[in-house]
């Protein structure tokens, strides 16, 4: 099994790793790495979210950067808010024992003019919002031209979001000598017109099985009930957990919604927290759950991207997702850093197919506990 020293990582990161429990490193960490550390190169990975790419690009990345020169050298995007935050404490926490090399993160929601004032001390890496990003350039508050390395995080994301125009400028602003390093769930149509207008043709591409892809630390299990009975088994799988926190995730803003307020009415500390909300209402619920005024956070898929809260020891799925990749980010929000952890989902009778479907398709074993 390599370690992340047998694939070129610096003792300074390897400390930083260890005392976030990262001791081993995962397929996509293990074959991109190489790729990237040390190289000019573009790059493509097509990996699901939660399987590690913030290390697996960012440790190159990291490693690229020359802590004397303090102008930005590298920009990541991002397609949201939580999730350009939780790659930017990422990069932090990794240089922790390293010559210090300053991150930045711009997005939507904070506010602009506190952003400007941030970007005038010494910043190599800026973690952005796209649209956020090209706010600052229409202000000249920011210059690009000294990029050396442009990573897509989530692009097939970013451009159901509506930002291909946006990183398009981005691409064309930064033309020369940068390389791009692009990473997607999915490869469709936009995302490969992007490949061939942008990227060099022999870029390495990497595509990470998704039978590899599941933490082999999650315990997945599931209860088989009618739809009316889920709130029961909920309800007593929490009394039996007694302090442990987790997330629960359910379909849709109106099952969140009607959900909580169950949980509240049977005194479970809870918040809830769906698309619909204001940036403020939303920055608010996750300050209370993660300082862990509130024992459980009711989420639906979309809300709950980019979440990354310490020492969550279950996920609930009130409903099961529509796609696998969700099932893999949602289940990924426990067993981390090398901790163990639950995914119980609640199925009725109609759902059983789509439960076989997740075992064959993830390589993975639910267990009965109904």
């Amino acid at each position: 099994m390599n370690t992340f020293k047998d694939i070129g990582i610096a003792d300074d990161y390897l400390r930083g790793l260890a005392e976030l429990g990262i001791q081993v490193p995962t397929e996509v960490q293990t074959k991109t790495i190489p790729k990237l550390l040390g190289k000019t190169t573009d790059f493509i990975g097509q990996a699901q979210t939660g399987t590690g790419k913030t290390a697996a690009f960012g440790l190159p990345l990291l490693a690229a950067m020359n802590a004397k020169q303090p102008h930005i050298q590298a920009v990541v995007l991002a397609p949201t808010r939580e999730l350009a935050k939780q790659v930017q404490k990422h990069l932090f926490r990794y240089t922790k024992h390293t010559e210090k090399i300053f991150s930045e993160v711009v997005c939507g929601g904070d506010k602009i003019d506190r952003q400007i004032e941030s970007l005038k001390r010494p910043t190599q890496v800026l973690v952005a919002t796209p649209g956020r990003l090209m706010d600052l350039v229409r202000r000249k508050a920011i210059d690009l031209t000294g990029i050396k390395i442009l990573v897509l995080d989530e692009a097939d994301e970013m451009l159901k979001l509506g930002f291909r125009d946006d990183i398009e400028s981005i691409m064309k602003m930064t033309k020369g000598d940068r390389n791009i390093w692009l990473f997607s769930a999915t490869m469709p149509p936009g995302i490969k017109k992007m490949i061939g207008r942008y990227l060099s043709a022999d870029a390495p591409f990497l595509k990470i099985d998704k039978k590899h892809i599941v933490n082999p630390n999650i315990r997945h299990q599931f209860i088989l009930c009618k739809e009316g009975e889920k709130l029961k088994h909920i309800v007593k799988f929490l009394a039996d957990s007694g302090e442990q926190r987790g997330l629960i995730f359910c379909r849709t803003r109106a099952d969140t919604i009607a959900f909580g307020k169950e949980l509240v009415a049977r005194e479970v500390s809870c918040v809830v927290l769906h698309g619909d909300l204001m940036q403020t209402e939303r920055d608010k619920i996750m300050r209370m759950f993660k300082k862990g005024r509130a024992r459980i956070l009711v989420t639906t898929d979309v809300a709950a991207r980019g979440i990354d809260v310490e020492g969550l020891s279950f996920v609930i799925h009130h409903q099961l997702p529509e796609k696998n990749e969700y099932y893999t980010h949602r289940s990924g929000r426990t067993a981390r850093a090398g901790k163990t952890g639950v995914s119980l989902a609640l199925i009725t009778r109609h759902e059983e197919k789509q439960l076989a479907r997740l075992e064959k398709q993830l390589s993975i074993s639910f267990r009965d506990v109904g």
